[in-house]
């Protein structure tokens, strides 16, 4: 059986915009470039013809990955989490640094959604993994390529969640 896949509301409506735009214009676009290059005379030497047909696998590709994870989503609603002070999915936690003081907050999401510059971390990432289940004031560590890291989970922004 397929793995579930969880998503907010939002980001599965804009998954099935993406579909969508990708099926209708995005395929009508590759199809006007494949025609344009063909209209150029010899394919064996075209690398308009080839650059066309590499984007049309490309936006084909991308088409069959949206549409498994589409159908293998399950939305989120934040109002069925528990609210028992512990980090799920969909909670915003504010981390400190133990080694250099730093103070960080991050909201977990699933690995579709995350955007670490967005401060949206995936749950399956090695610390959205170590944050799961726990609580404020509570030390986690976690390892990375360049060694051992400690987070002290400072506050539950349970308010927060999307």
């Amino acid at each position: 059986m397929a793995e579930v896949i969880y998503l907010t509301r939002e980001r599965f409506e804009e998954l099935q915009a993406e579909l969508r735009r990708l099926r209708s214009e995005g395929r009508r676009q590759i199809a006007q470039k494949i025609a344009d290059a063909r209209s150029h005379g010899d394919l064996s030497e075209n690398a308009d013809y080839d650059a066309a047909l590499q984007a049309q696998e490309m936006l084909e590709m991308r088409i069959a990955r949206l549409e498994r994870v589409l159908a293998r989503a399950r939305i989120i609603n934040p109002k069925e989490l528990p609210n028992d002070g512990k980090v799920y999915i969909l909670s915003t936690v504010r981390l400190r640094n133990c080694k250099t003081g730093s103070v960080v907050e991050y909201t977990l999401v699933s690995p579709e959604e995350a955007d670490f510059e967005r401060g949206k971390l995936s749950v399956t990432s090695p610390l959205g993994k170590a944050l799961l289940g726990r609580q404020a004031g509570e030390r986690i560590r976690i390892k990375v390529p360049a060694g051992e890291m400690e987070y002290e989970i400072i506050e539950l922004l349970a308010e927060t969640r999307c």
